[in-house]
């Protein structure tokens, strides 16, 4: 086998993991489309599918973030074999987003570079979009090797990016901001699990567990905090909304904070039974990739 092909490593072999990303990454356009023929996008058929792919954008960014930490914390090697695969499926959803966007404006070049120049979440949103395409371009492993160190900085500015691209998923969601500040509580918490091994604090499940609890609160502040800002809402009314679910005991209640808590505590749980497991010597151990496959 090819050893670019999406379903094999480095050695041409046929890998699971990999196929199943590959496979994964598909299914969002593939429903879309589903969607388009059947006719199923509403009034609007070309705005919901730039919604739909913007919300695609931001997700698979979320989950390309949480490959480097769920490696570690899981001390699962191989997922960093797919890290370079999903960069590649955000600019792939990125620039689908684009293109839609184009083709709802009749490609007025014109009347598209005003738009973006003029409206604030348009603008911030383009940058990402450079900014994902510049991640997506210098990716393969001849740039890693031409830019040497500066490859890493470069990279680095994911966390910049990403922050652009969430902050352009609040604005354009205008009143019901429910999944960007869902999104935004998950960016936090891979935020603090880095932050757990930059300055090397014991990485256990009581500490997951806290680190869960303090994303979940910090998700809260910022939806009340959101609120607040771009409609007048009493930050603190809906702060303590996030406690009707013990007062009122309705799980439909849920809020963006609750997941993200959940998310955490679920990994914590994961990362606890991963610890019991009894490992390998470590000669025997196969060493793992520093950088993405």
């Amino acid at each position: 086998m090819k050893a670019w092909l999406p379903w094999t490593d480095r050695q041409g072999r046929f890998s699971a993991l990999r196929a199943a990303t590959f496979a994964l990454l598909l299914v969002p356009a593939l429903l879309l489309l589903h969607a388009a023929w059947m006719h199923q996008l509403g009034s609007k058929p070309w705005t919901q599918a730039i919604h739909q792919t913007g919300t695609w954008t931001v997700r698979i960014l979320i989950v390309t973030l949480a490959v480097s930490p769920f490696r570690r914390l899981f001390d699962w090697g191989k997922l960093i074999g797919i890290r370079r695969m999903l960069g590649l499926g955000v600019m792939a959803y990125a620039l689908g987003h684009l293109a839609l966007y184009c083709i709802d404006m009749a490609f007025d070049w014109g009347l598209i570079v005003s738009e973006i120049v003029k409206r604030f979440y348009l603008t911030i949103g383009f940058v990402a979009l450079l900014g994902l395409v510049a991640l997506g371009a210098t990716s393969t492993d001849g740039m890693i090797r031409r830019l040497g160190k500066n490859w890493q900085r470069l990279h680095n500015l994911v966390y910049p990016i990403a922050m652009l691209a969430l902050l352009h998923f609040a604005l354009q969601s205008k009143i019901d901001v429910t999944e960007p500040v869902l999104m935004s509580g998950l960016f936090m918490l891979l935020i603090l699990y880095r932050g757990l091994y930059r300055w090397k604090l014991p990485v256990t499940v009581p500490s997951l567990a806290g680190v869960a609890l303090l994303g979940g609160l910090l998700t809260a502040g910022l939806e009340a905090a959101w609120y607040e800002a771009t409609s007048g809402v009493s930050a603190w009314l809906v702060f303590q909304a996030n406690a009707d679910i013990l007062t009122y005991q309705d799980y439909a209640s849920l809020r963006p904070a609750h997941w993200v808590a959940l998310a955490g505590l679920l990994v914590a749980f994961g990362h606890g039974l991963r610890a019991r497991r009894p490992r390998p010597p470590r000669q025997a151990r196969q060493p793992v990739a520093a950088r993405a496959a």
